[in-house]
């Protein structure tokens, strides 16, 4: 493809150039719909979500899909003061995987793969970190979901479920 020519007068640089702009746009956008197609699926996943039977301001909230990315953040309250926190995405990573990408307070980034997605759960795995090497968010009806975390920790397979129901992401 070239550009169009600066001397061929006003009229046929700009349609060529228009031209070009649209086809590169449709592609563009058409591309960036298919690769947001599987984190569409995880639409449920947004809204603000509290821990059942965790002290209230224990909280998990998804922002919605936008830029091909779901942002979350999490907060653990105990005895009235925040002891952990979490920040958490799920993307796309540069070699084209769906990962879901964890910072708890005081530990490193964690990259998790998209092991398995459908229309109520998704399974992201790191089979080489130490512990969880699962992350797994299963949806149980509209308004609750389970929040699992699994592994192998001293030679058995343990798990810790947090099972969370939608509330107002306003608490005014």
């Amino acid at each position: 493809m070239s550009w169009p020519d600066p001397h061929a007068g006003p009229e046929k640089p700009v349609k060529t150039l228009a031209a070009l702009l649209t086809m590169s746009c449709l592609g563009f956008g058409a591309s960036v719909r298919a690769d947001d197609a599987q984190l569409e699926q995880l639409a449920w996943l947004a809204g603000c979500w509290s821990a059942e039977g965790g002290e209230p301001g224990t909280v998990e909230h998804w922002l919605p899909l936008a830029g091909g990315t779901l942002i979350g953040v999490s907060r653990t309250v105990k005895g009235g003061k925040t002891i952990a926190h979490e920040f958490m995405q799920v993307r796309r990573s540069d070699a084209g995987q769906i990962v879901f990408i964890a910072l708890p307070s005081g530990q490193s980034e964690t990259t998790f793969v998209l092991k398995s997605l459908d229309t109520g759960s998704v399974t992201f795995e790191n089979p080489a970190h130490d512990f969880p090497q699962r992350v797994i968010y299963r949806r149980t009806s509209p308004d609750r979901i389970v929040g699992r975390i699994e592994g192998v920790r001293g030679g058995k397979l343990q798990g810790i479920d947090f099972p969370l129901r939608r509330i107002a992401c306003d608490p005014a």
